[in-house]
């Protein structure tokens, strides 16, 4: 029972611009996708790529871990944000289709039967996926729609569908100790600097397709942010 709420909640924010969309995304969506910049480090300097006419590497620091204990869960949160990460790329992707699609589209019938197909077409895909996810999971997910869209997972419902029932999606989800109204910061948040380090791994590896987010992230200002605060730890 537990999982099956955790689904309705991350099922209807992934849909929530396939129902009642029109207007809201009509009337001012816009999800923006920040610029990215990489960098190569040569000799310990950072020196941004546009400088250098060379393919693209970007090096990266090797991992190192106080004990057992913490590699461990780096592991664990590698394996649950590599899971839920499509689905946020998701997420931003359909909001830019759907508004650049129903800008073109005037009459109501249209629009409602396109937003009909694409509901079910996401229902069809996603949701025995999205039934199995925990908790922890169903967290992360959230982060990294706000890291996609720009917005939070509450303000996505609220603008697509009405604040009353994002209330209520809130109110039900903290029932399970997930707040749809988190914000991904991984500059103040470890666990966020974590997840930012994984992306970043996986997408360089290629496990995981680059989606810039909607706001700037300096990886590397990022890394050297959270090694100073853990050598003055």
């Amino acid at each position: 029972m537990k999982s099956r709420y955790i689904f309705i909640i991350l099922f209807a924010i992934l849909v929530s611009g396939t129902v009642n969309a029109q207007d809201s995304l009509s009337s001012g969506i816009n999800v923006k996708v920040a610029p990215e910049t990489f960098y190569y480090i040569i000799d310990g300097d950072t020196i941004p790529r546009e400088f250098i006419d060379l393919q693209e590497v970007v090096l990266l620091n090797k991992l190192s871990f106080n004990n057992k204990k913490d590699r461990r869960r780096y592991l664990i949160l590698r394996r649950k944000t590599r899971k839920v990460y499509p689905y946020a790329k998701l997420a931003a992707e359909r909001l830019i289709t759907m508004s650049n699609r129903l800008e073109g589209i005037t009459k109501k019938s249209d629009r409602r039967k396109y937003t009909k197909r694409i509901q079910k077409y996401i229902e069809e895909e996603f949701s025995e996926k999205l039934k199995k996810l925990t908790r922890t999971e169903g967290q992360i997910l959230v982060k990294l729609i706000h890291r996609q869209t720009g917005r939070t997972a509450f303000d996505l419902v609220k603008e697509l569908r009405t604040g009353w029932r994002a209330f209520w999606y809130n109110t039900t989800a903290n029932l399970f100790d997930i707040s749809i109204k988190e914000e991904y910061r991984p500059f103040s948040v470890k666990e966020d600097y974590l997840i930012e380090d994984i992306l970043e791994r996986s997408f360089q590896a290629e496990i995981l397709e680059r989606q810039a987010p909607s706001f700037p992230i300096d990886y590397f200002e990022l890394s050297s942010h959270w090694d100073s605060i853990n050598t003055e730890e």
